[in-house]
């Protein structure tokens, strides 16, 4: 058995990370929207309820899908790619998920991902990756690895450059029901998670 400890490096390598996914292609636009005007006198009329635009819902994306995401850091530009490749419930392994968390009924997952760079260097880590449920409960990754966890093990930390990809797997400690709704990436910086749905894994 082995227990990760995050480094004061590893959080500062983090937030860099998340400078670029924070400038990618969904959320771009956005950033680059002019703000509204103020004015000094009331509408003339009220308007109707179907004048005022509806919010459209961040998509879930389908377990396979490719986000691409691009920005910089410090002055070099940064593009790449995430995916979940798939999820895995109830992994078995000499250590005990319900041990590690301390609640009974617990049980291994794993989720399955991969990281890309096309242009640029970055750090890839797994502490953007959480599992999500629709009650709102959210599991980070397991800081305890044994070695019968699911190989290849997605590593804590890694730099990418450009042309390079990471891929793994990421062992949560989970309940053993309900399963979970979807996997989301979600670094600082990144205005809104990206989710990949897990319900039919």
């Amino acid at each position: 058995m082995q227990t990760r400890t995050a480094t004061v490096v590893t959080a500062a390598a983090a937030a860099i990370l998340l400078s670029a996914t924070g400038c990618s292609n969904g959320d771009s636009a956005a950033a680059k929207a002019p703000a509204p005007s103020a004015t000094t006198s009331a509408p003339t009329s009220s308007p109707s309820p179907s004048a005022s635009p509806t919010p459209t819902p961040d998509p879930v994306f389908a377990v396979g899908h490719l986000w691409p995401f691009e920005g910089t850091i410090g002055a070099e530009e940064v593009v790449g790619n995430v995916t979940v490749l798939g999820y895995r419930h109830k992994v078995r392994s000499v250590g005990s998920a319900a041990d590690e968390s301390g609640t009974p009924g617990y049980v291994w997952a794993a989720l399955d991902v991969k990281v890309c760079s096309d242009k640029g260097t970055f750090l890839a880590t797994d502490q953007p990756w959480t599992l999500t449920y629709t009650d709102g409960a959210r599991i980070t990754p397991s800081s305890t690895t044994f070695d019968d966890f699911p190989k290849p093990a997605y590593p804590f930390e890694t730099k990418l450059t450009a042309g390079k990809c990471v891929k793994g797997n990421i062992v949560f400690a989970v309940p053993d029901s309900p399963r979970p709704s979807t996997a989301a990436y979600a670094p600082n910086g990144l205005a809104t998670p990206r989710e990949w749905d897990l319900s039919k894994s």
